[in-house]
């Protein structure tokens, strides 16, 4: 298959018009690959990404990435590094390997979850992932019952819960997470997330660090002055904590017109953020909307479909907003 991504490399390199800017997403880095959590990378292949990474593309902090967009002048073939949510492996895996190779990354995080705190899809994996027995009886939460006999019926145990409370308001969302918890008889980890200190160590080891609200609501689902409050609020934490300004931010969950709308858009720019990033699939050129910057996720296992996905997707610059 390398044929296949010389010839979309090449693709890349004749691209017409201006140059694309690749953003990639990241939300963990493992000690070992989880079979429960198949989209996230081992440090050993995280790092075997970044070298591949490096040798092919020029990557850049973000905020050079958006000086070039605005003065059309990004260097050949740019690539940004980006993280979600602020789990601790963010700084205890990926950090050393970044520094490694000498590159930077942006890492958006969500402070209410900070020092000792869990979010709800991590209460979901481990209930399901500690379920004893055939199946996960759910029914008294209205969730149905699922079979857990085997790692493909748990991965579908857990993204049907997953998409089923994923949308419901913030409080009931975390409510439900803890109660199917309790109903598999699981504990709940409290160590998944960065400390504040170890959010202010990326900073201090040159890492930019980026809003991502306090609790996660989707914004589309909650009220706009909620939406105002949880931007402002994980923003003002986040500088208190490093010392430094948070000039940027991602919409979480970041699905344009799903999770967030025009409305979200302008709230973030009249809050005064230099930019924001979404997950619609893609790249962005110079023109492009700097409140809604697409992102690549790098979740294919083997290092060729992950380089032929990203030089395809450079190529067609596939792009969604609002």
């Amino acid at each position: 298959m390398a044929w296949a991504y010389r010839a979309s490399l090449r693709a890349i390199t004749r691209a017409r018009g201006e140059t694309p800017l690749t953003v990639l997403l990241y939300h963990r880095v493992l000690p070992r690959a989880d079979p429960l959590r198949p989209g996230e990378p081992s440090a050993e292949r995280f790092e075997m990404q970044l070298s591949w990474l490096k040798a092919r593309f020029n990557v850049i902090s973000l905020a050079e990435a958006l000086h070039g967009l605005r003065c059309r002048a990004l260097p050949a073939r740019p690539l940004v590094i980006t993280f979600d949510d602020g789990y601790a492996d963010n700084c205890d895996l990926a950090l050393p390997i970044l520094k490694r190779l000498g590159l930077k990354a942006t890492f958006f995080v969500a402070t209410g979850y900070l020092d000792g705190g869990v979010m709800f899809n991590d209460v979901v994996i481990e209930a399901v992932r500690q379920a004893r027995g055939e199946a996960l009886d759910l029914s008294a939460l209205g969730l149905g019952t699922h079979r857990v006999d085997s790692e493909a019926a748990r991965r579908d145990a857990i993204g049907d819960l997953l998409q089923r409370i994923k949308y419901a308001a913030t409080a009931q969302r975390a409510e439900l997470a803890q109660a199917i918890a309790h109903t598999a008889e699981a504990r709940v980890p409290t160590n998944l997330m960065m400390t504040s200190e170890q959010v202010a160590a990326l900073v201090a080891q040159g890492m930019e660090v980026g809003a991502h609200t306090v609790l996660h609501p989707i914004l589309k689902e909650v009220d706009i002055e909620v939406a105002r409050a949880e931007i402002e609020t994980g923003r003002k934490r986040l500088e208190q904590i490093t010392g430094a300004p948070v000039r940027v931010f991602a919409y979480p969950n970041g699905r344009p017109g799903r999770d967030y709308a025009m409305e979200h858009v302008r709230l973030v720019r009249d809050l005064g953020f230099d930019a924001a990033v979404s997950t619609a699939w893609g790249t962005a050129t110079p023109g492009a909307d700097f409140y809604q910057i697409p992102r690549v996720a790098p979740w294919d296992p083997l290092l060729w479909r992950f380089g032929l996905r990203l030089a395809r997707t450079i190529a067609t610059r596939d792009f969604a907003t609002a």
